[in-house]
């Protein structure tokens, strides 16, 4: 029944597209086929909506209901798209997203890249005022690009106020990366073999890499001992064992986890030292 279910969502869903895009382009279509096409669409719907309450039922969990009915990588783009939104009202009330640990540094790095998305922003607004002229006379497709441009601009807004309200995060046991709404990855400090500040403005596609730029360019390059598994924005798995990264003080970031590391080194000795001695056996016989 699962999978009669996903292949009847993969012949409705291109075909309520493609009714869609005829009637946004003004052409006519029967009811007859209109009917059709919106009984299909319930019908998936309500496949799901069953499955979905039948499940909440069986297991007592509304979230775990909806992980199991709505497809992963589904669910990790809806979850972009309202870390987005959220943090559009962080960003107005200046609260930062996870700094509120006890011994937790905020390090920032959205400053190099604010001028570009400003710019970007203004560039949509522009877009989105010169198409509501030149479409005026056609009133669905005026309504349907208005509201294209519109979260146009509330994406890229949302983009540069997640970038601002979720900055890196050194606490006492891991650094937190972050990148927007789409990277977040704690990195314990005992998987980070060495760190150094390198400016580098070009960063190849590699295996095992990972590479954060803001205005194109890393400011910190941390080598791990192990790999660290950073999902895909759809959920593909990701292990890396060198992380790129930038900083607005990058000199401060480097120096916190340089004596982070030296710390926890520091610490790891100490219990080795202090580990108690085994007690001797009794003398071998001669």
């Amino acid at each position: 029944m699962k999978r009669y279910g996903a292949y009847v969502a993969c012949a409705v869903l291109p075909g309520e597209l493609a009714l869609v895009v005829c009637l946004v382009a003004g052409v006519r279509v029967p009811v007859p086929v209109l009917v059709a096409a919106e009984a299909a669409v319930g019908l998936v719907l309500g496949e799901h909506l069953v499955g979905f309450l039948r499940r909440w039922r069986r297991d007592g969990s509304a979230r775990d209901a909806v992980r199991a009915t709505v497809p992963e990588p589904v669910l990790r783009l809806a979850g972009h798209e309202l870390r987005l939104l959220a943090s559009l009202g962080r960003w107005v009330a200046r609260r930062p997203h996870g700094v509120g640990g006890e011994g937790a540094r905020a390090f920032p790095y959205a400053r190099d890249q604010a001028a570009m998305m400003y710019g970007l922003a203004f560039v949509c607004v522009v877009e989105t005022a010169g198409m509501a002229y030149l479409l005026v006379g056609l009133p669905v497709v005026h309504a349907v690009f208005l509201v294209l441009d519109v979260y146009t601009v509330v994406f890229v807004l949302g983009l540069h106020a997640a970038s601002v309200t979720r900055p890196h995060v050194l606490d006492g046991g891991a650094l937190r990366v972050r990148q927007a709404g789409h990277v977040d990855v704690r990195i314990p400090l005992e998987r980070i073999a060495s760190v150094r500040r390198e400016s580098l403005f070009s960063h190849e596609k590699a295996d095992g890499e990972l590479n954060l730029p803001v205005g194109s360019r890393t400011s910190l390059t941390l080598e791990l001992t192990g790999p660290v598994d950073v999902p895909r924005l759809f959920g593909a798995p990701r292990p890396v064992r060198l992380v790129r990264l930038h900083a607005d003080d990058s000199a401060a970031l480097h120096r916190a986890l340089g004596q982070a590391l030296g710390q926890a080194l520091a610490e790891t000795v100490t219990r080795a030292r202090t580990a108690p001695s085994p007690v001797p056996g009794p003398p071998a016989s001669a």
